[in-house]
């Protein structure tokens, strides 16, 4: 899957005459992210915004931030509601806690799953990582950020910080959107993944 992925995205490339823009990015997570925002019909930008975009504002790729973490599975977990950040709430439970090393320590963080995507088609096994750090309010969105994960067959995971992204209600206010829970912070500066947007 992805060398079919990496063959589109060079035939795209290579098909970019004059006049087409080609999409900005250190990597493929990146230039996809572009991608979306770049779409009228899927960016969350405001039309004000996404008159003038030319690329979302990335930390620079960093290995250390791609971790291997080990799943507790938590089957017993109960349903709650996660706020959001309007009176919208999200039907979660806990999936297990995932715990990592990065930058010397070792952290621990909850993952959810959401009942309603349990039953929707191609996110039966997506789980949801949001996190705060320390850089959030300052080089990151200050409600912290997510990262999409999967349903491993065993009890390891990839977290991979780069792909670390801002929740839509960063880029505009119209749309509800999960609050990080306290207990997922990591008390170290998380350089990785996207920075704040500059509106």
């Amino acid at each position: 899957m992805r060398h079919l992925l990496l063959l589109c995205l060079a035939l795209i490339t290579l098909s970019c005459g004059p006049g087409k823009e080609e999409l900005l990015g250190e990597t493929e997570w990146q230039r996809k992210t572009n991608a979306t925002f770049k779409d009228a019909s899927k960016s969350p930008l405001k039309k004000k915004d996404l008159k003038t975009f030319k690329s979302l504002d990335f930390f620079k790729y960093d290995s250390i931030y791609y971790v291997e973490a080990k799943l507790k599975r938590t089957p017993n977990s109960k349903w709650f509601k996660m706020k959001t950040t309007t009176d919208e709430e999200s039907e979660e439970r806990i999936f297990g806690v995932l715990t990592f090393k990065l930058k010397g320590k070792t952290h621990q963080l909850n993952v959810y799953q959401g009942k309603d995507l349990m039953t929707t088609e191609g996110f039966e096994d997506y789980l949801f990582l949001p996190f705060l750090d320390d850089t959030n309010g300052d080089t990151t969105y200050g409600g912290g950020r997510y990262i999409d994960l999967q349903i491993p067959e065993g009890d390891s995971i990839i977290i991979d910080f780069n792909e670390a992204y801002n929740p839509y209600c960063a880029y505009n206010e119209k749309y509800s959107c999960p609050i990080v829970p306290r207990e997922n912070y990591v008390p170290v500066k998380v350089e990785a993944g996207l920075r704040a947007f500059k509106k």
